[in-house]
């Protein structure tokens, strides 16, 4: 299934495979907005099952030009509920917290920046706490083997919040002097075949190891039973694993944007895993259409799939595309 929306339009397009997987949200109680967040996403099932990712854009998130920007990848037999839900109740988390912090700002004084980034880090951590917590909670909902990954980004004005948990990933267009639009990775996927991952799941009793037909694929498993064989080292939900290692506390990174920050992707690893940062962010420029941007991205990973991968299930592909520039080159021209 797939949904492409734009928000340069105010409008969204849902093509003949249905909408359940993707939000688009606009706060309304801001009428007066001077900017309009240029942005659209799409998603697109594989064939392993029913479509596990989720996504939204909440355009005037906290601020009038602000917007929450979240991929989510479910994994497990629950998974699909779990990224929804997720989807769903994380932005409300995030502006209990986000709006009760001082603003962060690019001031000289480095003492000042990092005491901000430090408030908005606790945040993230209780926010995506709270999170994992609430899932926990559903008696009748068994996240045992069950989860999600989630990337967001934030922004408020020019600064630029990521939360990281697991393997999607953001990526930064930005105009080098030159003018050419080069890639830069703002997020680590956190796999188990990260070192520092590794170690931390081994010295909880976990175990990382491959399996002899996918020498390729760290996974995580318990430390007396091969299960369940997790290939990301932190996800909401999953708590099989959690005294073993996987944890829920994401990554969190800050960036100021510059007038050179031209676009933001967010995309599961069912597009990083075939398609290279400079190849989505070349795609995204070579669209010099806004609202087609997401569904471009997607669907060159559905191709390349099936081009590296000819005999193997396909993943569920989903990206976002965040315009950060009023003045952006790629215009929405629907």
């Amino acid at each position: 299934m797939g949904i492409c929306i734009s928000t340069a339009s105010n409008e969204i397009h849902v093509n003949d495979f249905g909408n359940e997987n993707v939000v688009y949200y606009q706060d309304n109680n801001n009428n007066e907005a001077k900017y309009l967040q240029v942005g659209s996403f799409f998603s697109q099932q594989g064939n392993k099952g029913p479509n596990q990712d989720s996504a939204i854009l909440y355009q005037r998130y906290g601020v009038e030009n602000g917007v929450f920007a979240g991929v989510f990848d479910g994994h497990g037999k629950n998974g699909e509920i779990v990224s929804k839900l997720v989807m769903n109740k994380l932005p409300s988390l995030f502006l209990k917290n986000i709006l009760s912090l001082p603003k962060i700002s690019a001031v000289d004084n480095e003492a000042v920046k990092t005491n901000n980034f430090n408030k908005w880090k606790e945040a993230c951590f209780s926010s995506f706490k709270l999170m994992d917590k609430d899932i926990k909670s559903l008696e009748k909902l068994d996240c045992s083997c069950s989860g999600t990954t989630a990337v967001v980004a934030i922004r408020q004005n020019d600064d630029l919040i990521i939360a990281n948990l697991g393997d999607s990933r953001a990526v930064l267009g930005r105009k080098t002097e030159e003018g050419v639009i080069e890639d830069v990775q703002l997020t680590t996927d956190l796999k188990p075949s990260l070192p520092s991952e590794a170690e931390r799941i081994r010295k909880c009793d976990g175990r990382v190891l491959a399996l002899k037909e996918e020498p390729h694929i760290q996974r995580v498993w318990l430390p007396h039973e091969d299960a369940p064989g997790l290939a990301m080292s932190r996800a909401f939900g999953d708590f099989m694993l959690k005294k073993y290692g996987i944890i829920s506390k994401p990554d969190v990174s800050y960036h100021h944007i510059s007038p050179n920050d031209q676009f933001l992707v967010l995309a599961t690893d069912g597009v990083w895993d075939v398609l290279s940062n400079d190849q989505v962010v070349s795609i995204v420029c070579a669209t010099n259409n806004a609202a087609a941007a997401s569904k471009a991205v997607v669907d060159a990973s559905l191709s390349a799939w099936n081009q590296k991968f000819p005999n193997s299930k396909r993943d569920d592909s989903t990206a976002i595309c965040l315009f950060l520039q009023q003045h952006a080159s790629l215009q929405n021209s629907t």
